[in-house]
């Protein structure tokens, strides 16, 4: 299977875009694009948009859906959750060793200033 790109939905495109500028750039992804309704982020291509929902209704988080973003390494990782919580986000698991089906992994679970999930890890599935 491949994945294009994903996409979460927001309130705010220019809070989106301070949040995430700040929050990828850990994991030197960079932004890509910013037009009336979304920012895109990624590292050759874009990978990531955030976007307002275009129905024009409040955009909601899906339970039990989340983004989990690449880190080289646990640095990475902690730079991201210290991002997170700087930039308007909120902890919802801090970083440390997780179990993972294939092996142990170091990551951490955040919220952004939205109620999205996200994850950054090292050595996930797509290693």
């Amino acid at each position: 299977m491949i994945v294009d790109h994903l996409s979460v939905g927001v309130s705010d495109i220019d809070e989106a875009a301070r949040f995430y500028d700040a929050v990828l750039a850990c994991l030197d992804v960079k932004r890509m694009a910013k037009m009336d309704g979304l920012v895109a982020y990624g590292t050759d291509f874009i990978q990531f948009i955030a976007i307002l929902p275009y129905d024009q209704q409040t955009a909601t988080r899906g339970n039990g859906t989340h983004i989990a973003f690449r880190a080289k390494d646990k640095t990475q990782v902690d730079a991201f959750h210290e991002a997170v919580l700087a930039h308007g986000g909120s902890d919802d698991g801090a970083p440390g060793p997780r179990p993972y089906p294939h092996r142990e992994v170091y990551a951490t679970y955040v919220r952004d200033p939205f109620g999205n999930k996200l994850e950054a890890l090292t050595d996930g599935f797509s290693i």
